[in-house]
């Protein structure tokens, strides 16, 4: 019989932070959670990338070190080789599987003004065919359903987890109406952006609620709301999320604080962060003694969570980078797709409609990671309301059926889109002066003073045959010199104001940056990105 899901973790890792008994009880609950998925029409397997027998009966080596990235991808890598489930699920924090080390390739590590991330760990190469890499460029093309559900970094004794684990299994669907009204909470500053994402995600903006003039004691009936958007600051190892002022830079109020949101987040919420760092995943420690906002919306019975583990970034006014990969999301999730389908469409469409990926985007698509139960489906849409679903055999080898379709149409794309999605690559190769000359001149325009400048040129790449099957060529006319982008130029810039002081005090980021495309040897066209 296929597997549909396989819970994959590090036992070793896992008795080490919480000895044997902590171990038992998570296996308990686990089992609870095998047992749910069964209900669900959905065959589930517990597995321990630690164990060498297990790992040689799937041709792979067993983890021996827990912190090593290459390790933990060979292994999930062989798992699904062997089972190809429809949803894999990681357990654990990063110190029982680790993000990826993926490097960031808009690293500068001049000053506050620019991007100093060294790298922009993330799940995504679990998400992937290609072998263990740390350039981002060779992971475009996501084929898997991936999620995690993590414990708390550091931590010695399971109750978190084992709540996470007891609200996976106990998860049920709702209707579409319960996932109607929202919460998009804004920084007052990209009140625009997050209109057009509300719009396109809802329909309207009418939940859209600006940080300042709004405080963050928010009522409980509007955190309640299920679907939440948040376009706001956050910053290294914080429980708090942060507006910022349109009209005095340097105000920068609260818009969450986890201690305050604690208990009033409604079962089956899903969230979407595009902050900095929203999606970090870090051990408790003097610098840090409360639980992220992020882990916070797990505990109070959130679906799912999506957010970045670095600086995240976003287009200052109109829709972009995370802008675009949380409203995908959620614009999946509204529509009844399952939490890790949802996911990974949303990276799929963020790829196609970023085509060609500049340096942001590509930084973008490392760092978000999807934090829940990947096979849960929040959203019921089908005619009947989905308490006690007592189906026949047929009717789940149908669903069944229909999943696995979906799976290898996903498989497809995304193997298609490794292999012909242009990707950029870091130069030392300096632009045409006039490029550059036209790159400052929109800096002075915007009041904005350049600083650094990195290179990219666009690798366009061409798919190989497999079989009987390839990709098309572009057609010569689209593939000419004169239309083809050929490179992207990134200038680091200074906002023309009296430094600020609050940001400083808080550790938010405060980056802006101008992206150029260059065609024909000129500058086709920029866009203005600032740090979330």
């Amino acid at each position: 019989m296929k597997v549909d899901k396989v819970v994959l973790t590090n036992f070793s890792a896992l008795r080490s932070k919480y000895g044997p008994s902590g171990v038992r009880a998570i296996r308990a609950g686990i089992t609870r959670l095998i047992a749910a998925d069964r209900a669900r029409a959905i065959s589930t397997r517990l597995i321990g990338i630690d164990d060498p027998r297990t790992m040689r009966a799937f041709s792979g080596s067993a983890v021996t070190k827990v912190a090593s990235p290459q390790q933990n991808k060979k292994a999930v890598d062989a798992v699904y080789r062997a089972l190809a489930p429809d949803y894999i699920l990681l357990l654990g924090s990063v110190d029982v599987i680790p993000h990826q080390d993926l490097r960031n390739p808009v690293y500068v590590t001049k000053s506050d003004d620019e991007d100093t991330d060294h790298d922009a760990p993330g799940d995504l190469p679990y998400a992937c065919e290609a072998v263990y890499s740390r350039e981002i460029k060779a992971f475009v093309g996501p084929t898997r359903v991936v999620g995690r559900l993590p414990d708390i970094a550091g931590a010695s004794e399971p109750s978190y987890l084992l709540r996470l684990l007891k609200i996976a299994a106990a998860a049920k669907p709702l209707g579409p109406e319960d996932y109607a009204s929202y919460l998009a909470l804004t920084a007052q500053v990209w009140k625009r952006s997050t209109q057009q994402s509300a719009r396109n995600i809802f329909g309207d903006s009418k939940g859209v609620v600006t940080v300042p003039p709004h405080s963050s004691l928010w009522s409980k009936t509007l955190l309640e709301r299920r679907v939440h958007l948040i376009n706001c600051h956050g910053a290294a190892h914080a429980s708090e999320f942060w507006g910022q002022s349109a009209a005095d830079n340097d105000v920068y109020p609260i818009a969450l604080r986890s201690s305050y949101i604690d208990g009033k987040i409604a079962s089956g919420t899903v969230a979407a962060a595009e902050c900095c760092y929203g999606g970090q995943l870090k051990s408790l420690s003097p610098s840090r003694p409360r639980l992220s906002i992020c882990e916070v919306y797990l505990d109070n019975g959130s679906y799912g969570f999506v957010g970045s583990t670095t600086i995240a970034y976003g287009d200052f006014e109109r829709n972009g980078m995370a802008d675009l990969l949380c409203q995908f999301f959620l614009e999946n999730v509204r529509r009844g797709a399952s939490l890790g389908r949802a996911f990974l469409e949303a990276r799929q469409t963020f790829v196609r409609t970023a085509s060609p990926l500049d340096p942001s985007e590509l930084k973008t698509l490392a760092q978000f990671n999807l934090y829940g139960d990947p096979s849960l489906a929040p959203v019921w849409t089908g005619a009947a309301t989905p308490k006690v679903q007592l189906q026949s055999a047929t009717a789940i080898r149908a669903e069944q059926s229909k999943r696995h379709d979906r799976r290898r149409a996903l498989f497809r794309q995304g193997v298609e889109l490794a292999q012909t999605q242009p990707v950029p690559q870091r130069t030392s190769r300096k632009p045409a002066p006039a490029i550059r000359r036209a790159l400052h001149a929109k800096a002075r325009e915007l009041k904005l003073e350049p600083t650094t400048m990195l290179s990219f040129t666009i690798q366009h790449r061409h798919a190989k045959a497999r079989g009987t099957q390839a990709v098309l060529a572009l057609p010569r006319a689209l593939a000419a010199d004169a239309t083809l982008p050929v490179a992207y130029h990134v200038l680091f810039c200074k906002r023309r104001r009296r430094p600020a002081p609050a940001a400083v005090r808080l550790g938010i980021v405060d980056i802006t940056a101008l992206i150029g495309k260059e065609v024909d040897g000129a500058l086709a066209s920029y866009v203005r990105i600032q740090s979330r």
